[in-house]
């Protein structure tokens, strides 16, 4: 995911830039394809973030496991809006970054809300993260963690 995201750099819910080489260092990530002005998207977004919650907070140690938004917003004011609206503290791609471009051609994003989860490398674990938090709720975790194959500290 380093490799993915390499030399770019991430936003935190407040704006602050982040670093995605630590912040998504030894994690599965979902990229979280998504727009304000999408009905389905703030359908399934407090879902998203009930899920982020309970694994990333409510957990001690925390799982390993981060979201990065990409926005279909229409402007930089609505995705602001609806992060801070709707969101979980997940990171997001800065909104003017072109990249979001690149990352639905490679992820073969044809419709939101979309959410693919990948390894640290990029490599998709599965571009159905949303049918499966819906379907398994948590129990969907493990299986990534078991096909990234990456350190467990997430209690059995």
């Amino acid at each position: 995911m380093v490799d993915v995201f390499s030399g770019r750099i991430l936003m935190n819910k407040d704006g602050e830039a982040i670093d995605p080489e630590e912040a998504l260092r030894n994690k599965v990530v979902g990229l979280y394809f998504s727009a304000g002005w999408c009905p389905p998207c703030r359908d399934f977004t407090p879902i998203l973030c009930d899920f982020y919650t309970e694994l990333t907070e409510e957990n001690d140690p925390p799982a390993q496991f981060e979201i990065v938004f990409i926005s279909s917003d229409k402007s930089l004011e609505e995705m602001v809006e609806y992060m801070h609206d709707m969101h979980g503290d997940w990171l997001a791609l800065p909104w003017s970054d072109q990249f979001k471009h690149d990352l639905k051609k490679k992820y073969n994003i044809t419709a939101i809300p979309k959410l693919v989860i990948v390894k640290e490398n990029g490599e998709v674990i599965t571009d159905k993260g949303r049918k499966q938090i819906r379907d398994k709720g948590l129990a969907c975790f493990r299986n990534w963690l078991e096909v990234a194959e990456i350190f467990q500290n997430f209690p059995g």
